[in-house]
C-alpha cells in the first residue's frame, strides 16, 4: 500500500519513521499517511529523511524510461527552478517545458514573449524542449491546453513529471486530473519544499501512466535557508506589483535581512524590484549599510528571525557590470532587480551557497 499523497510505502509499526500510519488509516477507501495528513490539514511539516542520492536515482531511472517528460519550472524564479544536467538524464526522451505560476507576474507581461524567453533560456542551459507553455497551476489558467499538448506529444507513452521542490508539480497533477477526469486533490500539495517523497503512479485511459517524481532539492534556492514560519513573506501568492527606487551612486537596498543590492556607480537612475509583496525593503547608504545588518539583521531587518542569525550565512558579494540593454539580477528564490540601463556597477550580497546571475531582461 502506498500513500496517495506522496507515494511512499505505508507502514504502521514505527511513528517516526516515513510513510507511518495508524492502523484506523488502513481503512479508509483513499490511504493517506500521517504526515501528508497533517500537511494536508494542519499545514503542519515534518522533516524527512531522502537524501539528494535518493531524488537522483529515482531521475536516472526516468532516463532509462521510453515516455514524455514534462518538466516544470516555476517562472517567478526560473533560474533556481531549474534542473541543472537534465539533459544528461532524459535519454532519448522528448522534454515539454512548462512554466508555472505565471500569474504571478505582472499582467503588463506579454505571454508570447515570454515564451520566446523561456526558449532562449532553456537552450542556454542545454535543454530543447518540443514545446513551451505556461500555465498557472494555483488558478486553473492555461491547464486544458497542457492537457492537450502532454496528449498530443505522449504519443501513447508514459509521462513523468520532473521538476524541483516548490515548483507547484503537485499542484498541477491535480489540476490536469481534474481536466481529465473530474475528480479533487489526489497527491498533496503545499508551499513546503519536498512534499513528494516517491513517485506516485496514475493510471491512464490506455493503459499508460502519468508518473509524479519527487521534487529535487535545488540547494541554492533561498527557501532552504529560511525559517519555515517565513516562508510566506518569500514566496509570492499573488500578482507581483513591481517597486521601483531611484537610487543615487552609493545606495543600498536591503530585502528583508536575506539579501541587499549596493548600487555602486553610474549616476541617479531607476531600479525596479520584482519581489514577494510581503518582504520589507530598506533603502540605506552604502557607507552605513555594514553597521545596520549588524545592529538590526532579524529586527528592523527581517527574515531571518533574531534567533536565527547565529546559524544564518554570512551575506557574500558578487559584483555585476550592466554592460547592454535592460538586464536583471536575480537573487535565486526571491526574485530579481532590473536594471534599465546599461552603465550601472551593482554589487549583490547573498547568504554563502545561494546563487546570483545576471541575465537579459525578463519584462
Amino acid at each position: 500500500m502506498v500513500c496517495i499523497g506522496c507515494g511512499v510505502k505505508v507502514q504502521t509499526e514505527d511513528p517516526s519513521k516515513l510513510g507511518y500510519a495508524p492502523k484506523s488509516a488502513l481503512e479508509k477507501e483513499t490511504i493517506i499517511c500521517q504526515r501528508c495528513f497533517r500537511l494536508k490539514h494542519y499545514n503542519e511539516v515534518q522533516d524527512v529523511s531522502l537524501t539528494d542520492d535518493d531524488f537522483l536515482k529515482i531521475l536516472n531511472k526516468v532516463g532509462e524510461t521510453d515516455s514524455l517528460i514534462v518538466k516544470i519550472v516555476d517562472i517567478f524564479d526560473f533560474n533556481g527552478s531549474w534542473l541543472p544536467g537534465l539533459h544528461r538524464f532524459v535519454g532519448g526522451n522528448d522534454v515539454l517545458l512548462i512554466g508555472n505560476k505565471a500569474d504571478l507576474l505582472p499582467k503588463s507581461v506579454k505571454h508570447n514573449k515570454l515564451i520566446h524567453w523561456m526558449k532562449e533560456s532553456a537552450r542556454e542551459l542545454g535543454l530543447n524542449p518540443v514545446d513551451v507553455l505556461l500555465v498557472s497551476a494555483e488558478k486553473g489558467k492555461h491547464i486544458h491546453e497542457a492537457a492537450e499538448a502532454i496528449e498530443h506529444y505522449r504519443n501513447g507513452k508514459d509521462v513523468y513529471v520532473v521538476g524541483c521542490t516548490n515548483v507547484g508539480k503537485s499542484t498541477f497533477i491535480n489540476r490536469l486530473i481534474k481536466e481529465v477526469s473530474g475528480e479533487g486533490d489526489v497527491i498533496t500539495t503545499s508551499h513546503f519544499p519536498g512534499t513528494t517523497l516517491d513517485t506516485i503512479e496514475i493510471p491512464l485511459d490506455d493503459g499508460q501512466a502519468l508518473v509524479d517524481t519527487p521534487g529535487i532539492i535545488n540547494h541554492h534556492q533561498m527557501a532552504h535557508y529560511v525559517d519555515k514560519r517565513d516562508l510566506k513573506f518569500i514566496t509570492p501568492k499573488k500578482e507581483i506589483k513591481p517597486k521601483i527606487y531611484q537610487l543615487n551612486e552609493g545606495q543600498t537596498l536591503y530585502f528583508g535581512g536575506l539579501a541587499r543590492l549596493d548600487y555602486v556607480s553610474g549616476g541617479r537612475r531607476s531600479l525596479t524590484c520584482y519581489l514577494s509583496n510581503d518582504l520589507n525593503i530598506h533603502r540605506t547608504k552604502l557607507e552605513k549599510a555594514d553597521e545596520l545588518y549588524e545592529n538590526h539583521a532579524g529586527e528592523l531587518l527581517t527574515p531571518p528571525r533574531r534567533d536565527q542569525m547565529d546559524e544564518f550565512p554570512k551575506l557574500v558579494p558578487h559584483e555585476f557590470t550592466v554592460k547592454e540593454g535592460k538586464m536583471d539580477i536575480v537573487f535565486s528564490g526571491l526574485g530579481w532587480v532590473t536594471v534599465n540601463e546599461p552603465g550601472a556597477k551593482i554589487t549583490a550580497h547573498v547568504p554563502k551557497g545561494v546563487n546570483v546571475i545576471i541575465r537579459k531582461s525578463l519584462i
